[in-house]
Protein backbone atom coordinates (compact mmCIF):
# COMPACT_ATOMS: atom_id res chain seq x y z
CA UNK A 1 0.00 0.00 0.00
CA UNK A 2 1.20 3.44 -0.87
CA UNK A 3 2.49 5.75 2.06
CA UNK A 4 3.37 9.20 2.33
CA UNK A 5 6.71 7.88 4.25
CA UNK A 6 8.03 4.77 5.49
CA UNK A 7 7.75 2.99 8.31
CA UNK A 8 11.79 3.92 10.15
CA UNK A 9 12.89 0.84 11.01
CA UNK A 10 15.83 -0.30 13.48
CA UNK A 11 17.12 -1.98 16.10
CA UNK A 12 18.83 1.06 18.24
CA UNK A 13 15.89 2.86 19.35
CA UNK A 14 12.87 4.76 17.80
CA UNK A 15 10.94 8.20 18.96
CA UNK A 16 7.87 9.72 17.13
CA UNK A 17 6.02 12.85 18.38
CA UNK A 18 4.19 15.84 17.20
CA UNK A 19 6.80 17.87 16.10
CA UNK A 20 9.69 16.83 14.62
CA UNK A 21 12.16 18.61 17.10
CA UNK A 22 10.49 16.82 19.87
CA UNK A 23 11.35 12.92 18.22
CA UNK A 24 15.01 14.03 17.40
CA UNK A 25 15.36 15.50 21.35
CA UNK A 26 14.53 12.39 22.47
CA UNK A 27 16.61 9.93 20.20
CA UNK A 28 19.43 12.39 20.87
CA UNK A 29 19.27 11.64 24.81
CA UNK A 30 19.38 7.94 23.10
CA UNK A 31 22.59 8.51 21.04
CA UNK A 32 23.70 9.55 24.63
CA UNK A 33 23.40 6.63 26.45
CA UNK A 34 19.43 7.28 27.89
CA UNK A 35 16.58 4.82 28.11
CA UNK A 36 13.37 5.69 26.48
CA UNK A 37 12.70 7.49 29.98
CA UNK A 38 15.35 9.87 29.74
CA UNK A 39 14.27 10.47 26.08
CA UNK A 40 10.59 11.03 27.21
CA UNK A 41 11.14 13.60 29.56
CA UNK A 42 13.80 15.20 27.41
CA UNK A 43 10.90 15.55 24.87
CA UNK A 44 8.16 16.43 27.35
CA UNK A 45 9.95 19.49 27.98
CA UNK A 46 10.84 20.65 24.32
CA UNK A 47 7.28 19.96 23.61
CA UNK A 48 6.83 22.91 26.13
CA UNK A 49 9.40 24.63 23.99
CA UNK A 50 8.06 24.62 20.49
CA UNK A 51 3.93 24.34 21.05
CA UNK A 52 3.51 25.93 23.75
CA UNK A 53 -0.08 26.98 22.48
CA UNK A 54 -0.74 22.76 23.04
CA UNK A 55 0.99 22.21 26.26
CA UNK A 56 2.88 23.09 29.38
CA UNK A 57 4.41 22.35 32.63
CA UNK A 58 1.01 23.48 34.56
CA UNK A 59 -0.76 21.41 32.35
CA UNK A 60 -1.09 17.00 33.03
CA UNK A 61 -0.15 14.41 30.94
CA UNK A 62 -1.05 10.97 31.64
CA UNK A 63 1.81 8.61 30.76
CA UNK A 64 1.69 4.63 30.24
CA UNK A 65 4.98 2.72 30.02
CA UNK A 66 6.36 -0.47 30.38
CA UNK A 67 9.79 -1.09 31.96
CA UNK A 68 12.27 -3.67 30.68
CA UNK A 69 13.89 -3.67 34.20
CA UNK A 70 11.01 -4.62 36.59
CA UNK A 71 9.28 -6.47 33.55
CA UNK A 72 5.91 -4.24 34.15
CA UNK A 73 3.72 -2.10 32.07
CA UNK A 74 2.24 0.96 34.41
CA UNK A 75 0.63 4.04 34.48
CA UNK A 76 1.67 7.23 35.43
CA UNK A 77 -0.98 9.81 36.46
CA UNK A 78 0.09 13.17 35.92
CA UNK A 79 -3.59 14.37 35.52
CA UNK A 80 -3.86 17.27 38.75
CA UNK A 81 -7.48 17.00 41.06
CA UNK A 82 -9.87 19.58 42.09
CA UNK A 83 -8.47 22.29 44.79
CA UNK A 84 -9.80 22.04 48.29
CA UNK A 85 -11.69 25.14 48.17
CA UNK A 86 -13.35 23.75 44.26
CA UNK A 87 -16.95 22.98 45.48
CA UNK A 88 -20.26 23.16 43.46
CA UNK A 89 -20.81 25.66 45.77
CA UNK A 90 -18.01 27.83 44.88
CA UNK A 91 -18.86 28.14 41.63
CA UNK A 92 -22.88 28.59 42.04
CA UNK A 93 -22.30 30.92 44.67
CA UNK A 94 -21.05 32.93 42.30
CA UNK A 95 -23.86 33.06 39.93
CA UNK A 96 -22.17 29.93 37.53
CA UNK A 97 -24.12 26.98 36.40
CA UNK A 98 -20.70 25.41 34.63
CA UNK A 99 -17.01 25.40 35.40
CA UNK A 100 -15.58 28.06 32.96
CA UNK A 101 -13.70 26.57 29.83
CA UNK A 102 -10.76 29.20 30.66
CA UNK A 103 -9.41 31.20 33.24
CA UNK A 104 -8.49 30.89 36.15
CA UNK A 105 -11.16 29.41 38.30
CA UNK A 106 -10.88 26.71 36.02
CA UNK A 107 -7.06 25.73 37.21
CA UNK A 108 -6.58 22.29 39.26
CA UNK A 109 -3.15 21.26 40.68
CA UNK A 110 -0.82 21.41 38.06
CA UNK A 111 0.18 17.49 37.10
CA UNK A 112 2.87 17.28 34.47
CA UNK A 113 5.95 18.25 35.97
CA UNK A 114 5.71 16.00 38.70
CA UNK A 115 4.86 13.30 36.58
CA UNK A 116 7.78 13.98 33.99
CA UNK A 117 10.18 14.30 37.66
CA UNK A 118 8.96 10.95 38.98
CA UNK A 119 9.20 9.17 35.26
CA UNK A 120 12.96 10.49 35.46
CA UNK A 121 13.81 9.74 39.21
CA UNK A 122 12.61 5.97 39.00
CA UNK A 123 12.93 5.12 35.72
CA UNK A 124 16.09 7.53 33.85
CA UNK A 125 19.26 7.08 34.02
CA UNK A 126 20.55 10.64 32.88
CA UNK A 127 20.92 13.72 35.57
CA UNK A 128 18.04 16.15 35.37
CA UNK A 129 20.43 19.20 34.06
CA UNK A 130 21.44 16.84 31.07
CA UNK A 131 17.47 15.93 30.26
CA UNK A 132 16.13 19.94 30.60
CA UNK A 133 19.15 21.13 28.73
CA UNK A 134 17.33 20.47 24.91
CA UNK A 135 14.14 22.72 26.27
CA UNK A 136 16.30 25.80 27.91
CA UNK A 137 18.34 25.70 24.68
CA UNK A 138 15.13 26.45 22.15
CA UNK A 139 14.05 28.77 25.15
CA UNK A 140 16.88 30.49 24.87
CA UNK A 141 18.08 30.90 21.29
CA UNK A 142 14.63 30.20 19.91
CA UNK A 143 12.65 27.81 17.46
CA UNK A 144 11.00 28.53 14.55
CA UNK A 145 7.44 29.37 15.48
CA UNK A 146 4.96 26.86 14.08
CA UNK A 147 1.97 28.35 11.91
CA UNK A 148 -0.57 26.97 14.37
CA UNK A 149 1.05 28.59 17.48
CA UNK A 150 1.56 32.16 15.31
CA UNK A 151 -2.27 31.86 14.90
CA UNK A 152 -3.04 30.98 18.35
CA UNK A 153 -1.42 33.90 19.91
CA UNK A 154 -2.46 36.01 17.50
CA UNK A 155 -6.18 35.25 18.18
CA UNK A 156 -5.37 35.68 21.99
CA UNK A 157 -3.59 38.91 21.18
CA UNK A 158 -6.72 41.01 22.48
CA UNK A 159 -7.25 39.21 25.25
CA UNK A 160 -3.23 39.36 26.39
CA UNK A 161 -3.86 43.43 25.76
CA UNK A 162 -7.26 43.54 27.77
CA UNK A 163 -7.58 41.26 29.89
CA UNK A 164 -4.47 39.34 30.83
CA UNK A 165 -1.53 41.16 30.59
CA UNK A 166 0.45 39.18 32.61
CA UNK A 167 0.87 37.20 28.99
CA UNK A 168 2.43 40.00 27.45
CA UNK A 169 5.94 39.64 27.93
CA UNK A 170 6.03 36.03 27.41
CA UNK A 171 3.30 35.43 24.45
CA UNK A 172 3.81 39.08 22.08
CA UNK A 173 7.45 39.73 22.24
CA UNK A 174 8.29 43.38 20.97
CA UNK A 175 4.36 43.99 21.65
CA UNK A 176 3.52 42.38 18.11
CA UNK A 177 2.04 39.06 17.86
CA UNK A 178 4.99 36.53 16.66
CA UNK A 179 5.33 35.53 12.70
CA UNK A 180 5.04 31.63 11.80
CA UNK A 181 8.51 30.84 10.46
CA UNK A 182 10.31 33.02 12.94
CA UNK A 183 12.47 32.80 16.17
CA UNK A 184 10.64 32.21 19.28
CA UNK A 185 11.76 32.54 22.44
CA UNK A 186 10.47 32.25 26.12
CA UNK A 187 13.42 33.44 28.16
CA UNK A 188 10.99 33.88 31.19
CA UNK A 189 10.63 29.84 30.92
CA UNK A 190 13.85 29.23 30.77
CA UNK A 191 14.64 31.67 33.92
CA UNK A 192 12.38 29.23 35.85
CA UNK A 193 13.96 26.05 34.73
CA UNK A 194 17.42 27.36 35.54
CA UNK A 195 16.17 28.61 38.72
CA UNK A 196 14.83 25.05 39.20
CA UNK A 197 18.27 23.16 38.42
CA UNK A 198 20.14 25.95 40.94
CA UNK A 199 17.74 25.05 43.82
CA UNK A 200 18.24 21.08 42.79
CA UNK A 201 22.04 21.70 43.24
CA UNK A 202 25.02 19.47 42.35
CA UNK A 203 25.15 17.38 45.60
CA UNK A 204 23.87 14.43 46.51
CA UNK A 205 22.75 11.67 43.91
CA UNK A 206 21.37 11.92 40.91
CA UNK A 207 17.73 10.87 42.46
CA UNK A 208 18.57 13.78 45.62
CA UNK A 209 18.60 16.50 42.87
CA UNK A 210 15.21 15.28 41.04
CA UNK A 211 13.58 15.34 44.45
CA UNK A 212 14.72 19.20 45.36
CA UNK A 213 13.45 20.16 42.15
CA UNK A 214 10.37 18.61 43.03
CA UNK A 215 10.21 20.51 46.11
CA UNK A 216 10.92 24.09 44.04
CA UNK A 217 8.08 23.67 42.06
CA UNK A 218 5.26 22.40 44.52
CA UNK A 219 6.58 23.76 47.77
CA UNK A 220 9.49 26.59 46.17
CA UNK A 221 9.09 29.42 44.33
CA UNK A 222 6.65 27.93 41.59
CA UNK A 223 3.81 27.27 43.96
CA UNK A 224 4.30 30.77 46.09
CA UNK A 225 4.50 32.63 42.27
CA UNK A 226 1.31 30.76 41.66
CA UNK A 227 -0.60 30.88 44.54
CA UNK A 228 -0.03 34.73 44.92
CA UNK A 229 -1.05 35.77 41.27
CA UNK A 230 -4.43 33.25 41.91
CA UNK A 231 -5.50 35.89 44.59
CA UNK A 232 -4.13 39.54 43.81
CA UNK A 233 -6.97 39.94 41.09
CA UNK A 234 -9.66 38.86 39.62
CA UNK A 235 -10.06 37.97 36.07
CA UNK A 236 -12.02 37.28 33.10
CA UNK A 237 -12.76 33.96 31.97
CA UNK A 238 -15.51 31.93 29.45
CA UNK A 239 -18.84 33.06 31.56
CA UNK A 240 -18.10 36.34 30.48
CA UNK A 241 -17.23 37.59 34.27
CA UNK A 242 -13.58 37.86 36.36
CA UNK A 243 -12.89 35.51 38.75
CA UNK A 244 -10.05 34.58 41.44
CA UNK A 245 -8.70 31.34 41.14
CA UNK A 246 -9.10 28.48 43.69
CA UNK A 247 -5.95 26.80 43.57
CA UNK A 248 -3.36 27.45 46.16
CA UNK A 249 0.46 26.71 46.65
CA UNK A 250 -1.32 24.05 49.79
CA UNK A 251 -2.92 22.14 46.76
CA UNK A 252 0.50 22.22 45.08
CA UNK A 253 2.22 20.52 48.14
CA UNK A 254 -0.25 18.29 49.05
CA UNK A 255 -0.87 16.48 45.30
CA UNK A 256 2.22 14.24 43.44
CA UNK A 257 1.97 12.32 40.93
CA UNK A 258 0.75 8.40 41.21
CA UNK A 259 1.87 5.03 39.60
CA UNK A 260 -1.19 2.45 38.77
CA UNK A 261 -1.84 -0.43 36.73
CA UNK A 262 -3.36 -0.20 33.72
CA UNK A 263 -6.79 -1.11 33.15
CA UNK A 264 -6.72 -3.92 30.24
CA UNK A 265 -8.66 -6.08 27.60
CA UNK A 266 -7.96 -8.42 25.30
CA UNK A 267 -8.52 -8.95 21.29
CA UNK A 268 -7.41 -11.18 18.80
CA UNK A 269 -4.67 -12.41 20.77
CA UNK A 270 -3.49 -8.53 21.58
CA UNK A 271 -3.45 -7.22 24.98
CA UNK A 272 -4.44 -3.26 25.17
CA UNK A 273 -3.04 -1.58 28.34
CA UNK A 274 -5.06 1.79 29.19
CA UNK A 275 -5.59 4.18 32.34
CA UNK A 276 -8.55 3.76 34.50
CA UNK A 277 -11.63 5.25 34.13
CA UNK A 278 -10.68 8.51 35.51
CA UNK A 279 -9.70 9.01 32.00
CA UNK A 280 -11.46 7.99 28.96
CA UNK A 281 -9.07 4.89 27.94
CA UNK A 282 -11.08 2.32 28.66
CA UNK A 283 -13.34 3.16 26.31
CA UNK A 284 -11.04 2.33 23.49
CA UNK A 285 -11.44 -1.15 25.27
CA UNK A 286 -14.99 -1.37 25.31
CA UNK A 287 -15.30 -0.79 21.83
CA UNK A 288 -13.11 -3.16 20.78
CA UNK A 289 -14.46 -5.71 22.61
CA UNK A 290 -18.01 -4.65 20.96
CA UNK A 291 -16.50 -5.31 17.87
CA UNK A 292 -15.08 -8.20 18.58
CA UNK A 293 -18.45 -9.31 19.64
CA UNK A 294 -19.89 -8.14 16.41
CA UNK A 295 -17.44 -10.18 14.10
CA UNK A 296 -15.61 -6.91 12.61
CA UNK A 297 -13.54 -8.38 9.58
CA UNK A 298 -10.45 -6.70 8.34
CA UNK A 299 -12.10 -6.76 4.86
CA UNK A 300 -14.43 -4.71 6.16
CA UNK A 301 -12.52 -1.72 7.75
CA UNK A 302 -12.97 0.33 4.50
CA UNK A 303 -16.55 -0.37 3.09
CA UNK A 304 -19.45 1.91 4.39
CA UNK A 305 -20.61 -1.25 6.48
CA UNK A 306 -17.35 -1.50 8.35
CA UNK A 307 -17.41 2.59 8.93
CA UNK A 308 -21.09 2.39 10.15
CA UNK A 309 -20.42 -0.37 12.64
CA UNK A 310 -17.53 1.20 14.30
CA UNK A 311 -19.49 4.44 14.66
CA UNK A 312 -22.08 2.60 16.38
CA UNK A 313 -19.70 0.85 18.72
CA UNK A 314 -18.22 4.28 19.78
CA UNK A 315 -21.79 5.70 20.54
CA UNK A 316 -22.19 3.01 22.89
CA UNK A 317 -18.87 3.14 24.27
CA UNK A 318 -18.97 6.56 24.75
CA UNK A 319 -22.45 6.74 26.23
CA UNK A 320 -21.17 4.64 28.98
CA UNK A 321 -18.36 6.50 29.34
CA UNK A 322 -20.73 9.80 30.20
CA UNK A 323 -23.31 7.23 32.37
CA UNK A 324 -19.64 5.56 34.36
CA UNK A 325 -16.89 6.78 34.18
CA UNK A 326 -15.27 9.26 36.94
CA UNK A 327 -12.06 8.74 39.64
CA UNK A 328 -12.19 5.48 41.38
CA UNK A 329 -11.04 6.80 44.23
CA UNK A 330 -14.48 8.50 44.16
CA UNK A 331 -16.92 7.00 42.79
CA UNK A 332 -17.76 3.06 42.21
CA UNK A 333 -16.84 2.18 38.45
CA UNK A 334 -18.41 -0.84 37.08
CA UNK A 335 -15.98 -1.72 35.33
CA UNK A 336 -15.45 -4.98 34.96
CA UNK A 337 -18.99 -5.15 33.87
CA UNK A 338 -18.59 -2.81 31.13
CA UNK A 339 -15.45 -4.81 29.97
CA UNK A 340 -16.72 -8.47 30.51
CA UNK A 341 -17.67 -10.67 27.29
CA UNK A 342 -21.20 -10.77 28.16
CA UNK A 343 -21.31 -7.32 28.26
CA UNK A 344 -19.76 -6.85 24.94
CA UNK A 345 -22.12 -9.34 23.26
CA UNK A 346 -25.17 -7.33 24.55
CA UNK A 347 -24.17 -4.07 23.43
CA UNK A 348 -23.09 -5.57 19.92
CA UNK A 349 -26.41 -6.85 19.59
CA UNK A 350 -28.12 -3.29 19.66
CA UNK A 351 -26.10 -2.12 16.89
CA UNK A 352 -28.73 -2.18 14.07
CA UNK A 353 -28.03 -1.45 10.15
CA UNK A 354 -29.55 2.46 10.28
CA UNK A 355 -27.71 5.10 12.39
CA UNK A 356 -29.08 5.70 16.43
CA UNK A 357 -29.89 8.81 17.17
CA UNK A 358 -30.29 8.56 20.91
CA UNK A 359 -27.62 8.36 23.47
CA UNK A 360 -27.81 4.78 24.89
CA UNK A 361 -25.61 3.63 27.92
CA UNK A 362 -26.03 -0.06 29.16
CA UNK A 363 -28.27 -1.12 32.00
CA UNK A 364 -26.00 -2.42 35.16
CA UNK A 365 -28.13 -2.99 38.18
CA UNK A 366 -27.42 -0.40 41.17
CA UNK A 367 -26.92 2.38 38.91
CA UNK A 368 -30.06 3.00 37.32
CA UNK A 369 -29.98 6.50 39.27
CA UNK A 370 -26.97 7.90 38.18
CA UNK A 371 -27.33 6.26 34.22
CA UNK A 372 -30.62 8.66 34.43
CA UNK A 373 -29.23 11.61 35.62
CA UNK A 374 -26.06 11.42 32.62
CA UNK A 375 -28.76 11.60 30.41
CA UNK A 376 -30.82 14.60 31.81
CA UNK A 377 -27.10 16.48 31.48
CA UNK A 378 -27.22 16.08 27.89
CA UNK A 379 -26.93 18.99 25.95
CA UNK A 380 -27.95 18.38 22.01
CA UNK A 381 -26.67 21.02 19.31
CA UNK A 382 -27.79 22.37 16.11
CA UNK A 383 -25.99 19.35 13.64
CA UNK A 384 -25.53 22.25 10.93
CA UNK A 385 -23.60 24.40 13.49
CA UNK A 386 -20.45 22.30 13.32
CA UNK A 387 -18.98 19.42 14.83
CA UNK A 388 -15.46 19.40 13.48
CA UNK A 389 -13.72 20.58 16.52
CA UNK A 390 -11.13 18.54 18.04
CA UNK A 391 -12.44 19.24 21.85
CA UNK A 392 -9.43 19.81 23.74
CA UNK A 393 -9.83 22.32 26.74
CA UNK A 394 -11.52 25.63 25.61
CA UNK A 395 -10.17 28.63 24.12
CA UNK A 396 -11.95 31.49 25.26
CA UNK A 397 -11.33 34.82 25.60
CA UNK A 398 -13.94 36.69 25.24
CA UNK A 399 -17.84 36.04 24.44
CA UNK A 400 -18.95 34.96 22.18
CA UNK A 401 -15.48 33.68 20.68
CA UNK A 402 -14.98 30.07 20.91
CA UNK A 403 -12.21 28.57 19.69
CA UNK A 404 -11.59 24.78 19.82
CA UNK A 405 -7.76 23.79 21.11
CA UNK A 406 -5.79 20.54 20.82
CA UNK A 407 -2.74 19.03 22.56
CA UNK A 408 0.77 16.95 21.92
CA UNK A 409 1.96 13.26 21.98
CA UNK A 410 5.13 11.34 21.81
CA UNK A 411 6.15 7.76 22.22
CA UNK A 412 9.55 6.72 22.51
CA UNK A 413 11.02 2.84 22.54
CA UNK A 414 15.06 1.82 23.20
CA UNK A 415 16.97 -1.54 22.59
CA UNK A 416 17.13 -2.55 26.14
CA UNK A 417 12.78 -3.10 25.80
CA UNK A 418 11.90 -0.24 27.35
CA UNK A 419 8.45 1.63 25.51
CA UNK A 420 7.22 5.05 26.80
CA UNK A 421 3.58 6.77 25.37
CA UNK A 422 2.34 10.22 26.83
CA UNK A 423 -0.20 12.66 25.94
CA UNK A 424 0.51 16.13 27.21
CA UNK A 425 -1.90 18.90 27.41
CA UNK A 426 -3.34 21.70 29.11
CA UNK A 427 -1.60 25.26 30.22
CA UNK A 428 -1.50 27.19 27.35
CA UNK A 429 -1.85 31.04 26.95
CA UNK A 430 -5.32 30.67 25.06
CA UNK A 431 -7.06 29.26 28.20
CA UNK A 432 -5.71 30.71 30.79
CA UNK A 433 -3.60 33.83 31.98
CA UNK A 434 -0.02 33.82 32.14
CA UNK A 435 1.82 33.44 35.74
CA UNK A 436 4.01 36.19 35.93
CA UNK A 437 7.56 35.64 36.73
CA UNK A 438 7.44 31.94 35.43
CA UNK A 439 6.40 32.16 31.66
CA UNK A 440 3.44 29.46 31.30
CA UNK A 441 -0.32 29.73 31.84
CA UNK A 442 -2.03 27.09 34.01
CA UNK A 443 -4.45 24.67 32.76
CA UNK A 444 -8.34 24.30 32.52
CA UNK A 445 -8.91 20.83 33.51
CA UNK A 446 -11.87 21.35 35.70
CA UNK A 447 -14.43 22.03 32.98
CA UNK A 448 -13.96 18.76 32.81
CA UNK A 449 -16.70 18.45 35.83
CA UNK A 450 -20.28 18.88 36.67
CA UNK A 451 -21.92 21.28 39.34
CA UNK A 452 -24.21 19.07 39.23
CA UNK A 453 -24.93 16.25 41.87
CA UNK A 454 -25.18 12.37 41.42
CA UNK A 455 -22.89 12.24 38.19
CA UNK A 456 -19.65 9.95 38.39
CA UNK A 457 -17.97 13.21 36.55
CA UNK A 458 -19.59 15.38 39.77
CA UNK A 459 -17.21 18.00 41.24
CA UNK A 460 -15.36 17.09 44.50
CA UNK A 461 -12.50 18.62 46.21
CA UNK A 462 -9.25 16.63 45.66
CA UNK A 463 -11.03 14.49 43.15
CA UNK A 464 -9.57 13.87 39.35
CA UNK A 465 -11.53 15.55 36.08
CA UNK A 466 -12.44 12.64 33.55
CA UNK A 467 -9.81 13.38 30.80
CA UNK A 468 -9.98 12.48 27.99
CA UNK A 469 -6.16 11.98 27.40
CA UNK A 470 -5.30 8.83 26.42
CA UNK A 471 -2.46 6.84 25.88
CA UNK A 472 -1.81 3.00 24.59
CA UNK A 473 0.56 0.50 25.47
CA UNK A 474 -0.45 -2.94 23.39
CA UNK A 475 1.31 -6.86 24.09
CA UNK A 476 1.45 -9.52 21.70
CA UNK A 477 2.33 -12.44 22.76
CA UNK A 478 2.84 -11.80 26.43
CA UNK A 479 5.05 -8.96 25.42
CA UNK A 480 5.19 -5.19 25.03
CA UNK A 481 4.88 -4.62 21.01
CA UNK A 482 3.17 -1.27 20.29
CA UNK A 483 2.85 2.44 21.82
CA UNK A 484 0.79 5.06 20.30
CA UNK A 485 -1.48 8.14 21.03
CA UNK A 486 -2.44 11.51 19.32
CA UNK A 487 -4.05 14.99 20.30
CA UNK A 488 -7.70 15.13 19.86
CA UNK A 489 -9.68 15.29 22.80
CA UNK A 490 -12.72 13.29 22.59
CA UNK A 491 -11.64 11.55 19.10
CA UNK A 492 -8.11 10.14 20.18
CA UNK A 493 -9.57 7.22 21.49
CA UNK A 494 -11.52 6.92 18.25
CA UNK A 495 -8.75 7.65 15.71
CA UNK A 496 -6.70 5.63 18.06
CA UNK A 497 -8.97 2.58 17.60
CA UNK A 498 -8.82 2.62 13.88
CA UNK A 499 -5.24 2.51 14.14
CA UNK A 500 -5.54 -0.72 15.94
CA UNK A 501 -7.89 -1.87 14.06
CA UNK A 502 -6.07 -1.73 10.69
CA UNK A 503 -2.82 -2.92 12.17
CA UNK A 504 -4.37 -6.11 14.08
CA UNK A 505 -7.88 -6.90 11.74
CA UNK A 506 -6.15 -5.90 8.67
CA UNK A 507 -2.56 -6.38 9.45
CA UNK A 508 -1.77 -2.63 7.71
CA UNK A 509 2.10 -1.36 8.80
CA UNK A 510 2.08 1.65 11.14
CA UNK A 511 2.21 4.02 8.48
CA UNK A 512 -0.25 2.55 6.35
CA UNK A 513 -2.46 2.76 9.07
CA UNK A 514 -2.17 6.33 10.20
CA UNK A 515 -2.38 7.41 6.31
CA UNK A 516 -6.12 6.12 5.42
CA UNK A 517 -8.61 8.14 6.00
CA UNK A 518 -9.64 9.00 9.51
CA UNK A 519 -13.54 9.33 10.65
CA UNK A 520 -15.19 10.28 14.43
CA UNK A 521 -18.39 10.54 16.02
CA UNK A 522 -19.55 13.58 18.19
CA UNK A 523 -22.74 11.97 18.69
CA UNK A 524 -22.12 12.01 22.71
CA UNK A 525 -21.70 15.45 25.26
CA UNK A 526 -18.24 16.72 24.54
CA UNK A 527 -15.85 16.39 27.47
CA UNK A 528 -15.56 20.05 27.52
CA UNK A 529 -17.33 23.77 28.10
CA UNK A 530 -20.38 23.72 26.36
CA UNK A 531 -20.52 19.90 26.91
CA UNK A 532 -22.90 20.02 23.92
CA UNK A 533 -24.05 16.86 21.58
CA UNK A 534 -24.25 16.57 18.16
CA UNK A 535 -26.61 13.32 18.27
CA UNK A 536 -25.68 11.33 15.04
CA UNK A 537 -23.24 13.62 13.72
CA UNK A 538 -20.06 11.77 12.17
CA UNK A 539 -16.66 13.99 10.73
CA UNK A 540 -15.61 11.73 8.06
CA UNK A 541 -12.26 13.47 6.17
CA UNK A 542 -13.39 13.85 2.48
CA UNK A 543 -10.77 11.64 1.22
CA UNK A 544 -13.18 8.52 2.17
CA UNK A 545 -15.26 9.70 -1.07
CA UNK A 546 -18.42 10.92 -2.34
CA UNK A 547 -19.86 7.13 -2.38
CA UNK A 548 -19.21 6.02 1.00
CA UNK A 549 -20.29 9.21 2.21
CA UNK A 550 -23.35 9.01 0.51
CA UNK A 551 -23.71 5.45 1.34
CA UNK A 552 -23.76 6.55 5.45
CA UNK A 553 -26.09 9.25 4.79
CA UNK A 554 -28.47 6.35 3.99
CA UNK A 555 -27.78 4.66 7.12
CA UNK A 556 -28.91 7.80 8.99
CA UNK A 557 -25.55 9.49 9.66
CA UNK A 558 -25.88 13.25 9.75
CA UNK A 559 -22.45 13.27 8.31
CA UNK A 560 -19.70 16.24 8.05
CA UNK A 561 -17.14 16.53 5.57
CA UNK A 562 -13.37 17.26 7.04
CA UNK A 563 -11.06 18.35 4.81
CA UNK A 564 -8.50 16.25 3.38
CA UNK A 565 -5.40 15.33 6.03
CA UNK A 566 -7.47 17.18 8.64
CA UNK A 567 -8.08 14.32 11.63
CA UNK A 568 -5.80 13.12 13.99
CA UNK A 569 -2.28 13.58 14.67
CA UNK A 570 -1.28 9.79 15.32
CA UNK A 571 2.41 8.68 16.40
CA UNK A 572 2.85 5.43 16.92
CA UNK A 573 5.76 3.03 17.46
CA UNK A 574 6.07 -1.00 17.28
CA UNK A 575 8.65 -3.70 18.25
CA UNK A 576 9.17 -7.52 16.97
CA UNK A 577 9.36 -10.64 18.36
CA UNK A 578 13.16 -10.13 17.06
CA UNK A 579 13.30 -7.05 18.76
CA UNK A 580 13.01 -4.93 15.35
CA UNK A 581 11.41 -1.20 15.93
CA UNK A 582 9.86 0.45 13.43
CA UNK A 583 8.00 3.81 13.55
CA UNK A 584 5.05 5.63 12.20
CA UNK A 585 3.63 9.70 12.38
CA UNK A 586 1.03 11.54 10.77
CA UNK A 587 1.38 13.95 7.72
CA UNK A 588 -1.47 15.44 8.45
CA UNK A 589 -0.27 19.42 10.10
CA UNK A 590 3.26 18.77 8.25
CA UNK A 591 4.74 18.91 11.41
CA UNK A 592 4.89 14.76 13.29
CA UNK A 593 7.98 12.92 12.88
CA UNK A 594 9.53 9.51 13.94
CA UNK A 595 12.91 9.10 13.79
CA UNK A 596 15.41 5.99 14.45
CA UNK A 597 17.76 3.45 13.87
Amino acid sequence: MFTTRPDIRGTFGVASATHWAVASTAMAMLERGGNAFDGAVAAGFVLHAVEPHLNGPAGEVPIIFHSATSGRTQVLCGQGVAPAAATPEAFTSQGLDMVPGSGMIAAVVPGAFDAWMQLLRDHGTMPLDEVMAPAIHYLEHGHPLLPGAARALGDVEQALRHEWPSGLEVWLPGGTPPVAGALFRNPVLAATWKRILAEAGTSGSREARIERARRAWSQGFVAEAIDAFLRAEPLMDASGERHLGLLTGADMANWEASYEEPTKGDFNGWTICKTGPWGQGPVLLQALAILEAHGLRGADLQSPQGIHVVLEALKLAFADREAYYGDPDFVDVPLERLLSRDYAVSRAAQIGSDASLELRPGTIPGFEAQVARSLEMVRPSDPSAGGLGVGEPTMIHLKPTIKPGDTVHLDVADRWGNMVSATPSGGWPQSSPTVPGLGFALNTRAQMFWLEQGLPGSLQPGKRPRTTLTPTLAHFEGRPALVCGTPGGDQQDQWQLQLLLRRILAGSGLQAAIDQPLFHSVHFPSSFYPRQALPGVAVLEASWGDKTIAALRERGHHVEVAPEWSAGRLTAIERDGDGILSGAATPRLMQAYAVGR
